[in-house]
């Protein structure tokens, strides 16, 4: 369905975009503004490219009445007022697929990280510490992990789980039962099911409001401590997915009552975090919500962008259009 034909549009650009995403969409004949902050989004913009940084509330929207499409150059659009986008008629496209493997592999580096003591070890040895002796840690082989949504990004990462020797379990109400059973996945009816078969999770599904917290101090403590081997190797949480859906107030409570053995989060309910009591536990390692942070998938992402605005503005609907009742 075409959603309509511009001979040249106005983007703004407000979290940053690639140099090769940025020319493309000038050779085709758009006008590109790299803004440095959000409130230079004034009307008059045809499209607005933003990522995790950005807020467009019902607000901010209501302010730009010019503009016709939301590019979410990413896949999480919780900072991003559905509703309001959508009574006003403007699409909201996302990238689904371009971080992917970056997400997978930091997801990956964390679980690895977190049964190995490598961050702990790290800062024992800056503080001139030889700690060799008290960092005994566990093989992700034979354990069992759980996935909080089995999505592209949990798929991906279940098939690095698995070569490792994992078992793959999952709780996602949205996924049908042939691709669990594609992936070797014992999929769940309910979420605490999950939480009482794995001494692993991976937190990879939507920030909604039935997930909010959805990790907390009752599922925490449902987790056995003992993995499917027989190996007393504690309890391990990480999550890649959108700030939120973790309490972090309860998982500080749990590595602090040793319900939790470790907590990895790349992803904070308040971003920038710097001050969370969380940061100085020593079970606990983070990274500042760089899930999609590489060159390769920065890359993806701005090509993709680029053209899916190119074919909006040549009157093709883009693919990933969040909000399908405007097109429909």
């Amino acid at each position: 369905m075409a959603v309509g034909f511009y001979i040249m549009a106005k983007v703004a650009v407000t979290d940053g975009m690639a140099k090769e995403a940025v020319l493309m969409l000038r050779e085709a004949g758009h006008e590109v503004n790299l803004l440095r902050s959000q409130e230079e989004l004034v009307d008059g913009f045809d499209a607005v490219v933003i990522r995790s940084a950005t807020k467009m509330t019902a607000e901010v929207i209501a302010s730009v009445p010019s503009l016709r499409l939301i590019g979410r150059a990413g896949v999480g659009v919780d900072n991003i007022d559905l509703d309001a986008a959508t009574s006003a008629g403007i699409l909201v496209c996302n990238t689904p697929g371009s971080s992917t493997q970056s997400v997978v592999e930091l997801t990956i580096g964390h679980l690895l990280a977190s049964v190995r003591h490598i961050s702990t070890a790290d800062r024992d040895l800056r503080k001139g510490e030889w700690t060799k002796k008290t960092l005994r840690g566990t093989e992700l082989f034979g354990k069992n992990i759980g996935f909080i949504g089995f999505g592209r990004i949990a798929q991906g990462v279940g098939r690095v789980a698995k070569s490792l020797g994992m078992n793959l379990h999952a709780y996602d109400p949205y996924l049908p039962t042939e691709v669990a059973v594609e992936q070797q996945c014992e999929l769940h009816e309910n979420v605490e099911d999950v939480f009482r078969k794995c001494t692993h999770i991976a937190v990879h599904c939507n920030l909604t409001k039935e997930t909010h917290h959805l990790v907390n101090s009752h599922t925490l403590s449902l987790m056995p401590s003992v993995g499917a081997d027989g190996i007393e190797c504690g309890n391990h949480l990480v999550s890649c997915a959108r700030g939120g859906i973790v309490n972090e107030d309860d998982v500080l409570q749990a590595l602090e009552n040793g319900t939790l053995r470790s907590c990895a989060l790349d992803v904070f309910e308040s971003e920038p975090e710097t001050t969370h009591g969380l940061l100085q536990h020593p079970n606990f390692h983070g990274t500042p919500h760089i899930g999609a942070a590489t060159y390769e998938a920065q890359a993806r992402i701005g090509l993709e962008m680029a053209n899916l605005l190119i074919d909006f503005f040549n009157g093709v609907t883009p693919q990933s259009v969040v909000n399908k009742s405007v097109i429909s």
